[in-house]
């Protein structure tokens, strides 16, 4: 499967909860945090005096954040028709997860 097919499946699926918490507080039940994000796909959004400080995520979800930057700096170094089609999808599903961003901080 290729990236663009794996993050379009992501943003397609249903989204899961995301969770707040403070850093003192996640630290008290940090094996529950962990465990919502490992087993349920259920990020934590950690938070340091009313400020977003951190997120805790799956390292399944840790690995493809990784691999989408090294494929957004591949797409920025090409000059082919190829690398443009694949930014473009990129770029929707960017956008998508952006429009997405804005409704779950609402």
């Amino acid at each position: 499967m290729t990236i663009a097919a794996i993050s379009y499946d992501l943003l397609m699926s249903e989204r899961p909860t995301v969770h707040r918490n403070q850093i003192a507080e996640a630290r008290n039940v940090l094996g529950k945090v962990i465990a919502r994000a490992r087993f349920a796909g259920e990020p934590t959004v950690l938070v340091n005096r009313g400020e977003e400080a951190a997120v805790i995520v799956s390292y399944e979800d840790y690995a493809l954040l990784r691999e989408l930057r090294d494929y957004v700096e591949e797409l920025e170094a090409g000059e082919t028709a190829d690398s443009k089609h694949k930014g473009r999808i990129l770029s929707e599903a960017l956008a998508t997860a952006k429009r997405r961003a804005a409704l779950d901080s609402s």
